[in-house]
């Protein structure tokens, strides 16, 4: 029988289809493989005129008519590129901030955040930050966990004169919020500590020089976090790099690289890259690092666009090889890992310096100092002879420097102002984030909060003889760190007693980071439906830490007791 020569109809079933063709792998939006439009309206923004751009903008137009004036493109995307972000409306609850359009939440001052890179304030400096806040920002000026000064209440028509009073005395607010690269942070003891066999300071300094303000980096797909520190004394593993010091066997001392770390909604820690670097290398190799996530990071969604994504497709061994091959020109050393000491580091109380006098750390409570305690704590350092503070990391103020014979006067002095040298365990272990009372992304008061709970526990149990780190969020996106600490809160709205709903936090328990030698970096334990309120945040806290102390075993960290015990001890 022949075979027909009739062509089959279409739609007909026993036709046979053509074959598809493969289905292009949807683009991430990754410029290097050319991928340049953008696909989202933060990537639009940037592409439509530079960030760093707006700083005209906002001397010639915006600080002459007001806030009324401002493009909202600047407004809400570029201003961020120089510390500046709407605050709040006051007012307006935790409930209605997933629901409220940006222009209903936010308020016509702004929140200005001062970079502090490695934490280093001289005198000039600390007494210029303490004017603008006295003059210009209703007395705020907040430490933060990432070295910054914070302040709030800044009217638009002020930052020029701001920014000029900052730059007579080198400080900026260039880079500080945006997809960019944010404030480095440093050991707050660089240069001074006896344990230390390289000040990285000229790095960061270099870095900061080169690289900041710098338009080849400041599109990146989002923010990029930097740590550059000899000692184990900032929070490396979240970090998106860290250089950590380490002692090559060959090569003598130099840095340890990390990449690849993060918190926020999807939390992710560093890994090692396992290579050597020199204090000279280090620039090249934190620029190459950038260098791959601007052109390799993914732009087409903000919630995958951090670089610990990539490094987590990738694996750090591909990682190492691009950054060799296409942004080095050459092949890092293997280097070996660092050594933890005892336990973990913060440098509050009185410590020896190398040169024979003292530094003191002294912790405010959950951060929060104001213009006047700065103006008066720059009274009190110049009066004991020094000229240097630092910030920490951890909400935390050093005086470095002191000679000996002066300390005790500058350690009661400094408790005069509200800094305490000898704290309670409570305040030295608890952090906030700025919270409802400033923060568009916030559902609940943190500040407030930390306080009372600071002050609940140091009046019921202010003998209490462990390290227990508390960080208090106002949201999810973890700006205090929250799932890396023993007791993480992050802030949410709760049912209450009445059966209404309040604010309140859900808990984590047992995170940490790899400070220490023996502690294995992991996030906190979430039982389910382990929640509080706000209102009963002290005495579930309370609770827990006395149950800590009658259940834990010798030299049991709280941690490791969260781990051992039943769910209903937790409770």
């Amino acid at each position: 029988m022949a075979v027909s020569s009739i062509p089959a109809r279409a739609g007909d079933p026993t036709s046979p289809r053509p074959a598809r063709a493969p289905r292009r792998p949807r683009g991430e939006g990754q410029w290097a493989l050319g991928h340049r439009e953008p696909l989202n309206p933060n990537e639009r923004i940037k592409k439509d005129d530079d960030p760093l751009n707006v700083r005209a903008r906002i001397e010639n137009i915006y600080a002459h008519h007001g806030f009324a004036s401002i493009d909202p493109q600047d407004l809400r995307g570029r201003f961020r590129w120089w510390g500046l972000y709407t605050q709040r409306k006051a007012g307006i609850d935790g409930g209605r901030t997933a629901v409220l359009e940006p222009h209903e939440l936010e308020d016509e001052f702004f929140m200005l955040r001062v970079r502090v890179d490695g934490g280093e304030l001289n005198l000039a400096q600390l007494r210029v930050v303490a004017d603008i806040s006295r003059e210009f920002a209703r007395d705020t000026a907040d430490i933060t966990d990432r070295q910054n000064i914070q302040y709030h209440w800044i009217r638009v028509e002020d930052v020029p004169e701001i920014w000029r009073r900052l730059e007579s005395v080198g400080l900026q607010t260039t880079e500080a919020c945006g997809d960019c690269p944010r404030v480095v942070l440093g050991s707050p003891v660089a240069g001074v500590a006896r344990d230390e066999l390289v000040d990285p300071t000229p790095a960061v300094d270099e870095i900061v020089r080169r690289y900041v303000g710098d338009k080849a980096y400041s599109n990146l797909p989002r923010k990029f976090k930097t740590s550059i520190s000899w000692l184990v004394d900032t929070p490396y593993e979240a970090n998106d790099i860290s250089f950590l010091g380490v002692d090559h066997p060959d090569h003598g001392p130099g840095f340890d690289v990390w990449v690849g770390g993060g918190l926020s909604t999807n939390p992710m820690l560093a890994q090692r890259l396992g290579v050597w670097v020199s204090l000279e290398e280090v620039p090249d190799v934190w620029a190459g690092v950038v260098g791959i996530f601007r052109d390799y990071g993914y732009r087409r969604l903000r919630n995958r666009a951090r670089l610990k994504f990539l490094v987590a497709d990738w694996g750090v061994e591909k990682f190492r090889e691009v950054l060799e091959k296409e942004y080095l020109g050459r092949a890092l050393l293997d280097g070996p890992a660092p050594e933890l000491p005892e336990k973990p580091v913060d440098h509050i109380g009185v410590h020896p310096q190398r040169d024979g006098r003292n530094y003191v750390g002294a912790a405010p409570v959950v951060g929060r100092v104001s213009g006047g305690q700065l103006a008066r704590l720059a009274d009190v350092v110049e009066a004991h002879g020094s000229e240097r503070v630092r910030l920490t990391p951890y909400q935390k103020l050093l005086v470095l420097d002191v000679a000996p014979e002066r300390t005790d006067s500058l350690v009661r002095q400094l408790r005069g102002l509200g800094l305490e040298a000898q704290p309670s365990a409570w305040r030295r272990g608890t952090m906030a984030c700025t919270g409802i009372e400033y923060c568009k992304l916030a559902i609940v008061e943190t500040k407030a909060r930390g306080e009372e709970l600071v002050a609940r526990l140091e009046e019921r149990l202010r003998d209490f003889d462990a390290d227990i780190s508390i960080h208090l969020n106002g949201c999810p996106n973890a700006c205090a760190r929250t799932q890396v600490a023993d007791i993480g809160l992050k802030g949410q709205l709760v049912v209450g007693p009445d059966g209404t709903q309040v604010e309140g936090f859900q808990v984590h328990l047992g995170g940490g980071l790899g400070m220490a030698e023996g502690q294995k970096a992991g996030f906190g334990r979430k039982l389910r439906g382990l929640k509080t309120t706000a209102d009963e945040l002290p005495a579930y806290v309370e609770r827990l830490a006395r149950r800590y102390l009658a259940g834990r075993a010798a030299g049991e960290t709280f941690a490791n007791w969260v781990i051992r015990v039943d769910e209903e001890e937790l409770r």
